[in-house]
């Protein structure tokens, strides 16, 4: 497959990382990929925090490596938490900034390997030994790189300037360009595909489906109706996220209520008629699933 992304800047979306750490990738580091040693702090309705807990599900990584779910809405200033203060404190002498999440903490040590959402779910590969069950399978790396940049350039950064509160109009029209643009290519690709890459399940999906997630839950509050009917009319791509909605890794992790609470911490933009729009139900397509699951 070939996607490009769409420009050679490297994305801005994530807040630098304060730790990044590797598993494996250097041996002066002491940390190998032993299974019970590691530990996840996310929350799934932050989109970093989904991806993760989706790639940890997929990979089937409750017993090896334990995840810690945290509230929706961060109860310190700057967004942190503090149940991850003492890991920021143990790893970081006199951390004065927020205590924020993903983590991915070393229960040995008791400090933090990485922040970096990106690196962890990568890592997080090399507790599978069936290399054909990874999600970053060798030689598509750069693929999906791509995909990644894709969504974040594509998708997110130009929901959020097409839906900008107080922006020029030509502006926020472009960025709906830019939006479209990339729906559309993605469109194409899964009109005729049932998976991004290589006609398998991999992070590119896991992207794009929390990408579309925010999309449909959180960024389409701030754009107009018809801009929310021309999104939704990607039918091919809607029916993709439906699909993985379904599948209890994805699905089970969708927590509208808690997306909808920190969003609404964190705008500071107005709701437009968008709101109303509503394209997927991601509570009934999650349910379908589960319910699928136990027959």
């Amino acid at each position: 497959m070939s996607i490009t992304p769409l420009t050679a800047a490297p994305s801005t979306h994530r807040t630098a990382p304060l730790f990044r750490g590797r598993i494996g990738r250097d041996a002066r580091s002491g940390h190998y990929a032993v299974p019970h040693r590691y530990r996840l702090h996310l929350s799934t309705a932050c989109p970093d925090g989904l991806r993760l807990a989706v790639g940890h599900s997929l990979l089937e990584l409750d017993t090896s490596c334990p995840v810690d779910l945290l509230p929706a809405v961060p109860d310190q200033p700057g967004g942190g938490h503090t149940a991850l203060r003492p890991l920021y404190e143990a790893s970081a002498h006199h951390h004065t900034g927020p205590a924020l999440a993903p983590v991915l903490s070393d229960d040995w040590s008791g400090r933090i390997v990485s922040t970096h959402a990106p690196d962890i779910l990568r890592d997080l590969d090399l507790f599978r030994c069936d290399g054909d069950a990874r999600l970053h399978p060798h030689g598509l790396e750069t693929v999906i790189e791509a995909v990644e940049r894709m969504c974040a350039e594509g998708v997110e950064e130009a929901a959020q300037r097409a839906g900008r509160a107080g922006a020029d109009p030509a502006e926020r029209a472009a960025a709906l360009d830019v939006l479209l643009d990339t729906l559309g290519r993605l469109e194409r690709r899964l009109t005729a595909e049932e998976y991004l890459v290589d006609d398998r399940l991999t992070a590119a999906d896991v992207e794009l489906w929390v990408a579309l997630v925010q999309l449909d839950t959180v960024h389409r509050c701030h754009l107009d109706a018809a801009a929310v009917h021309r999104i939704a009319d990607h039918r091919a791509l809607w029916a993709y996220a439906r699909r993985l909605t379904a599948r209890p890794a994805f699905g089970r992790h969708v927590d509208l209520d808690g997306i909808a609470r920190r969003h609404h911490g964190r705008c500071q933009g107005l709701e437009a008629a968008g709101a109303a729009v509503q394209i997927l139900d991601w509570a009934g397509h999650a349910a379908d699933g589960s319910d699928a699951s136990r027959r």
